[in-house]
Order: structure tokens, then C-alpha cells, then sequence
């Protein structure tokens, strides 16, 4: 596992999944343009291999992981798109995957997951009770616990999307970015901070999160356990997780983080749809949203 997150890490990641990951595109809309006010770019991770970025995060962490020492298997918690992709990763490695699932998790996410060839363990659908089985089985079998958020090789993965993004278009003046449990965050945010540091990082979370309360008090003020009720799934963990916390400190101002509702979710989500034609889960909305 890197130590840290810094550039070089975070671009050695980019050399290290290449060979497996779509270079994904980057559209513009002449509508949502003048709807801002300002030239937006939008980076179409939603093309990626298993329909989210989270490919990267798990493509980086396994094989930085294989790179290290042999491996039993994998074993990550998640609702739908960690799990798909470390469930597609895993078989591109030749690595055993089981995947801890909330009941009441999408069931399209659920059957994507197992035709990767992943294991599925159900679990009740609180944050509690999915680290817990996560964490027995993980030392029951003896399994590497990759998890989607909290660890600096899924981090420097999420943020090969910022390497790309700044070669396919040098010149953004600022990035915003969906923040739940903040791996994404971490990763993009620590990128641009060194690469490019005039580049402006904003976070875009749900109502309720109240990420700016946190980096004020330059401390993780949420409950551990609990989940945020949103549209927005793949951004419901209230915290931010401690490893992730610690870049967004370092790299994001507080009055630098917009908080939007489901309506206004919901709303950016069919405008991409009737002006880009875009079909984008809630979470990938969000940046329209601010």
C-alpha cells in the first residue's frame, strides 16, 4: 500500500491501469453552458468499464497489492458500484472476490456483480453491520480488505481520473467533484493540488453531509455508522473517512463545498439526459447540481 498520496503516486497508479481502463471522453454542452454561465466540461466516467470510476480505485489497489506479496482474495462492503468494480478487477487478475452486500442494495448492481464472477454475502443494511462482516470474513479467510474509500491505493486510482482530465483539457480554471465517503475526492483533489494548484477543487455533496463543518474544526465530526437518505446511493456514507479526510484537509477550502438536495439531483440528472443524452445514475449528477 503507498504510505501516501502524492503526485508521483498518484500518476505511477495511471502507468499501472492503463492497460485495462478506458481513457473516458470529455463532452460539452453549448446549452448547460449558457444555463452557467461559464464553459463546463463534463469527464464521462460513466463510460467507464463496469459504468463507474470505481474501476480505477480497485484496479490500482489489487494490483499494487499482487506487485507486493501472493494474495488469498479480496474482500470488500459495498451497495453496488466498489463491489462491481472490484468484482470485474479481481477476474481481469486472476484474484477470488467476495463482496459484502446490504439487503437493500440495487439488484442490477447485485447481478452485476456476480456475472464478474464475485461471491455475494448479505449483511443487514447498516454501515455497522457491513464493516463487521466484512472485517470477520476478512480474517476468517484470510482476505484483503479493499475498501472503497480508506486506502491510499483506491485513492491514488480515483485520481488518475485528474491525469487524464488535465491532459485532455489543461487549461480548467476549477473541478468539482462527488463527495461520499471521499476517496474520489481525495484522490482528484490531491492531484490537482500539486499538478496544477491555481485550479480551484470543489466538492459537491447531499444535504445533510455538512462536510465544511468538519474541515472548520480541522476534525471528522460525523457519526461513524450512519448512512445519508438520498436519490445519490453511491454517495451515502455520511463521514468521510479518515485517510480521505486528511487529503481533503490539506487540499480543499471549506467555503469550497455546495450541498444539494435530491430535487435538485433529480433535475440535473434529466437535463443531462434531454441535452447530452446521457443515462447517469444520481451521484454522477451531482456536479451539474451545484
Amino acid at each position: 500500500m503507498a504510505p501516501f498520496l502524492h503526485r508521483p503516486v498518484i500518476e505511477a497508479a495511471e502507468c499501472r491501469i492503463r492497460p485495462f481502463i478506458h481513457k473516458t471522453p470529455v463532452l460539452t454542452s453549448v446549452f448547460l453552458d449558457s444555463l452557467s454561465g461559464k464553459q463546463l466540461f463534463f469527464k464521462c466516467e460513466n463510460l467507464q468499464k463496469t459504468g463507474s470510476f470505481k474501476a480505477r480505485g480497485a484496479l490500482n489497489a489489487i494490483a499494487a497489492a499482487k506487485e507486493e506479496s501472493e494474495l488469498n482474495g479480496v474482500i470488500t462492503q459495498s451497495s453496488g458500484n466498489h463491489g462491481q468494480g472490484l468484482a470485474w478487477t479481481a477476474a481481469q487478475l486472476g484474484t477470488p472476490c467476495v463482496v459484502v452486500v446490504p439487503k437493500n442494495a440495487p439488484k442490477p448492481k447485485i447481478e452485476a456483480m456476480r456475472s464478474y464472477g464475485a461471491e455475494i454475502v448479505f449483511c443487514e443494511s447498516t454501515m455497522k453491520d457491513r464493516l463487521e462482516t466484512c472485517e470477520r470474513l476478512a480474517k476468517e479467510r484470510s482476505l484483503k480488505i479493499i475498501d472503497p474509500h480508506n486506502d491510499y491505493d483506491v485513492m491514488a486510482g480515483q485520481g488518475t481520473i485528474g491525469v487524464e482530465f488535465l491532459d485532455q483539457n489543461p487549461d480548467l480554471d476549477a473541478v468539482i467533484i462527488a463527495t461520499g465517503g471521499g476517496g474520489l475526492a481525495g484522490g482528484v483533489s490531491r492531484y490537482f493540488s500539486e499538478k496544477k494548484p491555481e485550479c480551484k477543487v470543489i466538492c459537491v455533496e447531499p444535504e445533510g453531509k455538512e462536510l465544511s463543518k468538519s474541515l472548520d474544526a480541522r476534525e471528522r465530526l460525523w457519526d461513524e455508522t450512519k448512512l445519508l437518505t438520498t436519490i445519490a446511493d453511491g454517495v451515502r456514507p455520511l463521514r468521510v473517512a479518515d485517510k480521505c479526510f486528511g487529503e481533503l484537509l490539506d487540499t480543499v477550502a471549506s467555503d469550497n463545498v455546495i450541498s444539494v438536495s435530491d430535487l435538485e439531483i433529480a433535475e440535473a440528472m434529466k437535463l443531462i439526459f434531454e441535452r447530452m443524452k446521457l443515462v447517469i445514475e444520481p451521484s454522477a449528477a451531482m456536479g451539474r447540481s451545484a
